[in-house]
């Protein structure tokens, strides 16, 4: 028995013995390799940063919400995020040093292992900035993400710029009509008198080149200019459609958005304003909110968006309804624009929706009038450049159409997930196409305003 007991003894001192020495060698590989243990927490799949003039948005991608902790920080300028559960890991360096930053507030960004299970992301920030965050679910393509919006605070306003591009050309157009005004009418210049009799004919005095027509005037004074705002779809975060070659919506709408900026500014009684000029992303009120604080003319919305089938193709025109789409392709397009903020990411604010419902009722009904002879126009002037999808304006709920008081059109350039439109997408010199067709049909609608001015 004591042998026995001895026996047992001797079995339960090597047991122990063994069981410290794995604890003792399984502890000294977690603390060499921290990273072992990022299987428990969020695993970061990708982090993205859109430059632009305005600001810059940084997001942070995971397969889970992120628990994060924002600071700011100054002399050097920098944003500093405490991710929870995250670990500075490799593939996290990799994702910071393929970030944009050539253009934008942000300089670089850099992440470190601030304590075992808090990863520290450090934005070195080229100047003062007004930081704000907030969280996505999933949505389009993307899982959870935490976006970081840097707002220099000394930037310059774009819409504050292109106000004063409007004072600046009214004030040319004031100018120039003073000039003519203080011209003297050739009706009311005297004849030169006849030679004598048998003189030599003198020579014939040159005539001046005659003046450029005056700008339109209204009881004595200038008449504005007519302002137009074109609305490139999607953007930044958001690609919009992709076609079945890899193109983005994004791009081939702001490429023709920028041709027909060219085309229009051609006229100097236009002037031209665009929600976006580059690859960033703004929400659909802030293009609405835009058209309205310039006192726009008219407003057209540009996209070209695919369809569940890639036979479908052809341009479409569409206007506001409140009483339903037009068709079902109609309601599933517009349904389709309308998540554009769900995948690009607003932060919510508080709204009175009563009375942003009050106001919109008030106008909408004659702006919706002025839209509709704006949608046929751009039909019309559509339709030499190639197959139409309907022929006629369509009508959907389409939420970057509702500017209470600017009449607005959306224009589906094509279908980008039919492969023949994707490849005539991407060509200049369809674009170039596209953005003549949409001139025509803004400068017939303007006529009337501008006969009336």
């Amino acid at each position: 028995m004591a042998a026995g007991h001895g026996d047992a003894r001797s079995e339960d001192g090597v047991g122990r013995g063994v069981n410290r020495r794995t604890l003792l060698q399984l502890l000294a590989w977690l603390a060499a390799t921290p990273a072992a243990l990022a299987w428990a927490g969020p695993r970061v799949l990708a982090v993205r940063a859109w430059p632009g003039k305005a600001s810059t948005r940084v997001t942070i991608e995971s397969d889970t919400e992120l628990r994060y902790l924002l600071t700011t920080l100054a002399s050097p300028d920098r944003a500093v995020v405490d991710l929870s559960d995250v670990q500075a890991d490799a593939t996290f360096q990799k994702a910071l040093d393929a970030l944009r930053s050539d253009t934008g507030v942000l300089a670089r960004a850099r992440i470190g292992q601030f304590r075992p299970d808090t990863a520290r992301l450090v934005l070195e920030l080229k100047a003062r900035a007004e930081v704000a965050s907030f969280v996505l679910p999933p949505a389009g393509p993307y899982r959870h993400r935490l976006v970081i919006d840097l707002t220099p605070i000394d930037a310059d306003d774009p819409i504050a710029a292109f106000l004063a591009k409007l004072v600046e050309r009214e004030s040319e157009l004031e100018r120039q009509a003073s000039v003519t005004a203080a011209r003297p009418d050739k009706a009311t210049v005297p004849p030169p008198p006849a030679p004598p009799p048998g003189a030599a004919a003198p020579a014939p005095t040159p005539v001046p080149e005659p003046p450029k027509p005056a700008p339109a005037r209204v009881g004595g004074r200038v008449s504005k200019p007519f302002v137009v705002v074109l609305d490139p779809g999607h953007g930044g975060e958001d690609p919009g459609a992709i076609g079945p070659g890899g193109t983005y919506e994004k791009d081939v709408v702001l490429a023709v958005a920028q041709a027909a900026r060219r085309e229009l500014e051609q006229d100097p009684r236009f002037v031209v304003f665009m929600t976006r000029e580059e690859d960033v992303f703004v929400p659909l009120a802030e293009r609405v909110r835009k058209a309205r604080s310039v006192n726009a003319d008219v407003f057209v919305s540009i996209h070209a968006d695919a369809f569940t089938r890639p036979d479908v193709r052809g341009s479409s025109v569409f206007t506001l309804s409140e009483r339903g789409a037009t068709s079902a392709a109609a309601k599933w397009i517009a349904d389709k624009e309308n998540q554009s903020d769900l995948i690009g990411g607003v932060r919510l604010a508080g709204r009175d929706p009563a009375l942003a419902k009050m106001l919109f009722e008030i106008h909408q009904s004659v702006t919706n009038d002025a839209s509709l002879k704006l949608g046929r126009g751009l039909v019309k002037a559509l339709k030499p450049v190639g197959k139409m999808h309907k022929g006629v304006v369509e009508h959907a709920g389409f939420a970057v159409l509702r500017a209470p008081d600017v009449p607005s059109a959306l224009v589906e350039t094509a279908f980008i997930s039919n492969p023949e439109e994707e490849a005539k997408l991407r060509s200049p010199d369809y674009q170039l196409k596209l953005a003549r067709a949409i001139r025509i049909g803004v400068r017939g609608f303007a006529q009337t305003t501008l006969r009336r001015t």
